[in-house]
């Protein structure tokens, strides 16, 4: 029947689903292994000296401490919660970095550029191993950035400019390093921004993609069911309309009853045909060959029952019209939220009045409210 049949399901919402996980997890250790590269290519950059320097061991501890937080940042978490959008997931989403990783980001920013400086010494403030920290403060507020903390990405590089306008001077810390920061998380920002923004696009194309199938798939099964109305429509008319054909439309008693069973049938399946099943139409068919008129109605009554449910009641809704000796048999489905069918029946009295010799209503299965709608 029309209710009990669901839509075939969409192939190739499975096949994105499962094409997600491989792929996502290429992206990933990709941008992660390249981040670990650039900053260990930094950190190999600071450790060599073209100069004396003041304090080694300073210097050595401020390259250490940057690399440690710097992969903190990279790898923390680095593949987040699990996702149920296959578009996210392709993209690489990372979660937000924890509180924590943002205090040891900051301090980075704060104290790594001045212990460089004090490293190197007055003499060598300007060299490359000196102002290496410029660089190494933008590439890791560049991750901090797209590790979702926009703020905290900014607040470090405005420490670090101020600390090289400190040691060095604006004219230096500009030509030297700071302007190459900004520029890092700036193109950072903009290119989360742009990935959010692709992300949130193909998000809703897929959807689209996904209604449009169900969408083919729902009219692919409304066609389905017109076929096969169409042939039991057939199957039940045909030889009636033959035989009319064949006796020029002059039919007897027995003929012309048959032939109202029939379009009495006809009717039924297309004004009710959630209600019918074998039975139910067993019984119809049985109710019209005693002589009674029925009409069966169906406006969606029985749309949002399970298939269960339906079946449970057609196979009441069948003994009760076996039992039923009413000259007149009005079946309904509506959309009544406490009754899903009423089946009414009139007999003429002794006095030829018609009186209502049965009333059944049928009431509306009862469902426990979800857990999630309380929230």
């Amino acid at each position: 029947m029309t209710g009990d049949r669901s839509p075939p399901m969409d192939p190739s919402a499975d096949d994105e689903r499962g094409a997600a996980a491989p792929r996502s997890g290429a992206v990933r250790p990709a941008l992660s292994g390249l981040a670990v590269a650039f900053t260990a290519y930094l950190a190999v950059g600071a450790m060599v000296w073209t100069g004396p320097i003041a304090y080694p061991i300073v210097q050595i501890i401020a390259v250490a401490f940057f690399l440690v937080t710097t992969w903190v940042c990279i790898f923390w978490n680095a593949r987040g919660a699990r996702t149920r959008d296959p578009v996210r997931s392709r993209l690489g989403e990372r979660t937000v970095l924890p509180h924590w990783a943002i205090v040891l980001a900051l301090l980075v920013a704060a104290i790594v550029p001045s212990a460089r400086w004090v490293a190197a010494g007055p003499d060598a403030r300007e060299a490359d191993y000196a102002t290496w920290s410029l660089g190494a403060v933008g590439a890791l507020m560049a991750i901090v950035m797209v590790r979702r903390r926009p703020w905290t990405a900014w607040a470090g590089v405005g420490l670090a400019a101020v600390a090289a306008m400190a040691w060095i001077g604006l004219p230096s810390a500009l030509a030297l390093g700071v302007v190459g920061a900004v520029l890092w998380v700036g193109v950072a920002q903009l290119l989360s921004w742009l990935v959010d923004r692709a992300a949130s696009d193909t998000a809703r194309l897929t959807e689209l993609q996904r209604d449009a199938s169900q969408w083919l798939a729902s009219q692919e099964g409304m066609r389905r069911e017109r076929r096969t109305q169409v042939q039991r429509a057939l199957a039940v008319a045909g030889p009636v309309l033959a035989h009319t054909i064949a006796v020029g439309g002059h039919l007897d008693d027995t003929e012309r009853r048959l032939a109202l069973i029939a379009e009495g049938t006809l009717r039924d399946e297309l004004r009710g045909p959630a209600l019918l099943d074998d039975d139910v139409r067993a019984a119809l068919s049985a109710a019209r060959a005693r002589g009674a008129t029925v009409s069966v109605l169906d406006e969606g009554g029985l749309d949002d029952l399970a298939p269960d449910e339906r079946a449970h009641l057609r196979a009441e809704l069948a003994r009760l019209i076996e039992g039923a000796r009413s000259q007149r048999l009005y079946i309904r489905a509506s959309t009544h939220p406490d009754v899903v069918v009423t089946v009414v029946g009139r007999s003429a009295a002794e006095d030829g009045e018609e009186v209502v010799d049965l009333w059944r209503e049928f009431p509306r299965p009862r469902r426990a409210p979800r857990a999630d709608a309380t929230h």
